[in-house]
């Protein structure tokens, strides 16, 4: 297939991953990355895993940066960030990481207004929902939480991952 067609392709997969795992297994940090991994085939569970309590907000507080927006961000730094081993950075890849964020965040911002996982309920729902009480919850998932509101977010959030990873040229169009 075409570059273009292809990319066009990788970048509906992501959407609609990122859309499913959100409403399969809830968890928008975990669900972009798996998203973005599964669609681009660079899988690494360490990620994955360190993903686990910036769901909604960070511990399902909601102050905190959207999960999908975070989850993008490790997988940016996943395939570009600054090694352990060469800790101290001389060529400076953390700042080139710095530029993939901003890209993700300014992308964000274009289509949500913010990063910010309370700001974006706001603007999805109209309220935000304080996700770690049973009753609000229960509220959130009503308004469609896990229906067509947070999952099109993480959907969005992959794909806008994915495509700075393709035009970056961090992984290979296949």
């Amino acid at each position: 297939m075409e570059g273009k067609g292809r990319k066009k392709e990788l970048l509906e997969k992501a959407y609609e991953l990122g859309f499913e795992y959100e409403k399969t297994y809830k968890g928008c940090s975990q669900c972009v990355i798996a998203a973005i991994q599964d669609t681009l085939d660079i899988r690494d569970d360490s990620v994955f895993k360190a993903a686990t309590g910036l769901a909604g907000g960070g511990g399902l507080t909601g102050i905190g940066l959207c999960g999908g927006y975070a989850g993008g961000v490790m997988v940016l730094s996943q395939l570009l960030g600054r090694e352990r081993s060469i800790f101290d950075d001389p060529e400076r890849v953390r700042f080139r990481s710095f530029d993939l964020a901003k890209q993700l965040a300014d992308e964000f911002i274009r289509e949500f207004g913010t990063i910010i996982c309370r700001d974006i309920q706001i603007k999805k729902f109209g309220r935000p929902y304080y996700l770690r009480d049973p009753e609000d919850f229960n509220k959130f998932e009503e308004a469609g939480g896990h229906d067509d509101k947070c999952t099109d977010v993480v959907g969005k959030a992959a794909q806008m991952a994915v495509k700075i990873i393709l035009d970056e040229g961090l992984v290979p169009l296949k």
